[in-house]
């Protein structure tokens, strides 16, 4: 009886320990496809700015196309205004408010993009941070600079893997746009600060 129980005893250590080692191996091809996703966009983006044969509108529609299906802009806009504001907003309030942050972000990300001249982006390792939350360091690399980038993503509903936030030398895209968004309203109501975006997408006074 006894070496029986010893026998069930080793069957079951050895299927969990089984099945940890596969959902390790799990995490870690899912990991690294993830990090391939990421790679992938980032450099259709290097090389649609690099295309010396489009346009300038051309190279932005492009840029625009690839990032829409990395990025969840919407998750980014209710991020960066907070629980505590979003949470007071009509259903209408929190649409349009969505829609004039995400064309801010996006059009601050153009902006950067037209000071490209000839770095290379380096997608470095990635890493799992918590349940569902994965987070990929790049590098952008000049001739005399290197800057860290890290992409926050996370798993969707729908089992897809989306940006919420990425860290440029450390510093969150989405706290900073909550500091800045803070501070305003401390001072100015909510329907303030959206006219704001309405009327030029400035923030500033």
């Amino acid at each position: 009886m006894q070496f029986t129980k010893k026998i069930i005893i080793n069957m079951l250590l050895v299927t969990i320990f089984s099945l940890s080692f596969g959902t390790t191996f799990l995490f870690a091809d899912e990991i690294s496809e993830i990090r391939e996703m990421t790679k992938e966009k980032v450099d259709h983006v290097i090389s649609t700015l690099k295309d010396e044969s489009l346009s300038k509108a051309e190279k932005k529609e492009g840029i625009l196309k690839t990032i829409d299906s990395l990025f969840d802009f919407s998750l980014m806009a209710r991020l960066s205004l907070g629980k505590k504001h979003w949470t007071t907003l009509s259903t209408e309030g929190r649409a349009e408010f969505s829609e004039l942050f995400v064309e801010k972000l996006k059009q601050s990300y153009l902006d950067k993009l037209d000071l490209y001249t000839d770095e290379e982006v380096v997608v470095d390792e990635a890493k799992l941070t918590k349940k569902n939350r994965v987070e990929v360091l790049t590098y952008l690399v000049s001739k005399d600079d290197k800057m860290e980038m890290t992409y926050k993503l996370y798993k969707t509903k729908k089992n897809v893997w989306m940006v919420y936030d990425v860290d440029v030398l450390g510093v969150s895209i989405v706290q900073t746009y909550r500091s800045q968004f803070s501070g305003i309203l401390k001072k100015d109501s909510l329907e303030e600060l959206i006219e704001r975006l309405r009327s030029s997408g400035e923030l500033g006074s």
